[in-house]
């Protein structure tokens, strides 16, 4: 099958949807398919070696000059190379963005109105990409609905299916001014009707966005996540001295640090609690939440669990996987209903215990691997009862990494979530 696969570049961060779009990629070319992934706004970063083209569309030097000049929007395109290259997209990325919603709500709604946008040369750019260097693909792939805009175009060029990926776009939407929001969401409902079928990254988000988009549930698929498990070492931590609890996440407050650190707090105030305990944290940190991060180690300060605290920073791939399996127990407490979480299915694979709220998509990950605990959203009380009952029965803690080890490979592996593509998209081909 040939396959064109959009990816949005995320510039310097690990982004949990760029290292999704790249296995799947990756496993399908492994598997004999002709699978093209094509960055959109900038390169994207991988902590797996990287399928995607050099090339870039929409190149977010262009998409960002054009939103905000209008001379830009009718420079010849002989200029726009200058920045639309690889080398100017990669300094620009490497600084540090702040993704911030408040922030882009006019350019999102200027992309999703796609033609009568003020990206509409790169609308003609993407065009004459498909017209004259892309080879003719079975199907199209667009990595998230906020990108929707570019289904009638593909259609127009290519007549071929489109179907399109769902991976969280809803916390950024909602995230967005109250007008942006509102027009975003009208356009992506309006323009859905250009896509064929919708596939969402858990059965909880599925749900949820056919009727947060108004997609017809006869045009919504699941495909689940997948992580190459066989990286992750799957064995059972010999307890030390130290019980150590980990993150790994973005340090945001949607992901749920501050509430981590109040249950480890909880959790260290029991009488019978280990003598030596830890809170490793890891994950991409933006400027936008520096101050946030250093807020919790005040508060840490303040709680004398300093010595007891660390941040590790941003990981690769190999930094992560010894992180992994340096723990007792991991947990990602998000206060919203996460749609993916990948770091989750990471530690299940390594066979780390997790202890998860029971809302988004951590219920059915926890559930079908039998990997965790879950605990009631909000209550930190009992999330430093699940940490303490995990520390305090080694048996039940031995039996949590084994089961969500296996549960993992069986089904959140890359192979299982090529299957799955592969199944949909062949009924996408053949009309079904």
């Amino acid at each position: 099958m040939k396959i064109l696969s959009f990816t949005a570049g995320a510039a310097n961060m690990y982004c949990g949807s760029c290292l999704r779009d790249n296995a799947l990629a990756a496993e399908l070319i492994r598997r004999g398919h002709d699978v093209v992934l094509m960055p959109v706004y900038t390169p994207t970063l991988t902590d797996e070696a990287n399928v995607s083209s050099d090339k870039v569309l929409f190149g977010g030097i262009s998409v960002y000059l054009e939103q905000h000049s209008s001379l830009f929007r009718h420079t010849p395109r002989l200029l726009d190379r200058v920045w639309d290259s690889g080398a100017a997209l990669r300094l620009a990325s490497r600084r540090s963005i702040a993704l911030q919603p408040q922030k882009l709500g006019e350019l999102t709604v200027s992309m999703l109105r796609g033609e009568d946008g003020n990206q509409r040369k790169e609308l003609g750019k993407l065009r004459d990409w498909l017209r004259h260097e892309a080879e003719q693909p079975d199907l199209v792939v667009l990595p998230n609905s906020l990108l929707v805009s570019f289904a009638p175009s593909i259609k127009e060029v290519t007549h071929r299916p489109v179907v399109c990926t769902l991976q969280g776009e809803d916390l950024f939407i909602e995230g967005l001014e109250e007008k942006y929001r509102r027009e975003s969401l009208e356009l992506v409902r309006a323009q859905a009707q250009h896509v064929d079928v919708f596939i969402a990254v858990s059965e909880y988000y599925a749900r949820f966005m056919s009727d947060y988009l108004h997609i017809p549930k006869e045009k919504m698929r699941v495909v689940p996540l997948g992580v190459t498990v066989g990286d992750f070492p799957a064995r059972t931590r010999e307890r030390t001295d130290t019980f150590t609890v980990g993150y790994f996440a973005r340090v945001a407050p949607e992901k749920g640090l501050r509430e981590l650190c109040e249950a480890y707090k909880l959790f260290r105030a029991r009488a019978d609690t280990p003598p030596r305990a830890r809170l490793e944290v890891a994950g991409y940190l933006g400027p936008e939440h520096r101050e946030y991060l250093k807020r919790i180690e005040r508060q840490i300060a303040d709680w004398g669990l300093a010595g007891e605290f660390k941040y590790r920073g941003t990981l690769d791939r190999t930094a992560k996987i010894e992180f992994l399996g340096g723990l007792d127990v991991f947990s990602v407490p998000a206060p919203c209903d996460e749609p993916k979480g990948l770091s989750v299915i990471e530690a299940l694979a390594a066979g780390v215990p997790v202890v998860q709220p029971r809302r988004g998509a951590y219920t059915e990950m926890v559930e079908r691997t039998g990997g965790g605990l879950l605990v009631e959203p909000g209550d930190t009380d009992a999330l430093a009862g699940a940490l303490h009952k995990i520390w305090k029965d080694p048996a039940l803690a031995a039996r949590l990494g084994r089961d969500g080890a296996a549960g993992a490979r069986e089904h959140y592996s890359v192979a299982r979530m090529a299957e799955r593509a592969l199944e949909v998209y062949g009924d996408v081909v053949n009309g079904q």
